[in-house]
């Protein structure tokens, strides 16, 4: 039996849809840069690695030079455009309502830059929900590297063993294994069931309505 008291919540493509704001904000740069643009869809694979990465992946090899300049112009425009269509997934207001009626921790573990992962938690669900919200800081590691996961455990005065963890990608599936935590697959983000599948996650949901019953099924 396991007694979960802990969920930390990856942001974008988890609770978040954020997919357009940062396609519109990477092509706008490449646009600057005198670049053709990507599609929008295509970048459910540039991102959950951190800004950097979703540059340089816009950015073929002879143009990698440019992830500097690219990287200053996507964080310009994305700070003035992420919230222009940027919107909870349907079920997520009603999932982390369900959730607080269990007296549980709730955190935030982003790859997305610390500035803006906690100016969009508190634009969309105010600055008291989460007991932390943590995108990634300067000269930390990002996720899969599981340092930040069992830095919130331990604030939150929890282990490992009671925290699950929910995530839309790869990263966050071998998050929580790397730190030991339960973790939950979300299809309805960035990635395939099929592609979760495969990363071993303890269980995989496909609404977030079905977060409770997942909640009651590892502590049966």
């Amino acid at each position: 039996m396991t007694n979960i008291n802990t969920i930390i919540f990856d942001l974008d493509g988890t609770l978040i849809d954020t997919l357009q704001d940062l396609a519109d904000s990477a092509n706008h740069a490449l646009k600057l840069l005198g670049l053709p643009p990507h599609p929008v869809d295509s970048f459910r694979h540039k991102v959950g690695d951190g800004a950097r990465k979703l540059v340089s992946r816009c950015l073929d090899d002879q143009h990698q030079h440019l992830i500097d300049d690219m990287l200053k112009q996507q964080h310009a425009y994305y700070a003035d455009h992420c919230f222009d269509t940027t919107q909870p997934y349907p079920g997520v207001p009603e999932m982390i309502a369900a959730v607080q009626k269990l007296n549980l921790n709730l955190a935030v573990l982003s790859n997305k830059p610390d500035d803006f992962t906690k100016l969009i938690v508190n634009h969309y669900f105010g600055p008291n929900l989460f007991q932390v919200v943590r995108g990634h800081l300067p000269d930390a590691h990002h996720k899969p590297d599981p340092t930040a996961a069992l830095q919130i455990a331990r604030h939150l005065n929890t282990t490992p063993q009671n925290t699950a963890f929910l995530g839309d990608t790869p990263i966050d599936i071998k998050t929580a294994i790397n730190a030991h935590m339960i973790p939950i697959a979300a299809t309805w983000g960035f990635r395939s069931h099929d592609e979760l599948q495969k990363q071993g996650p303890q269980i995989i949901i496909n609404h977030p309505n079905q977060l409770i019953n997942a909640l009651t099924k590892t502590q049966k």
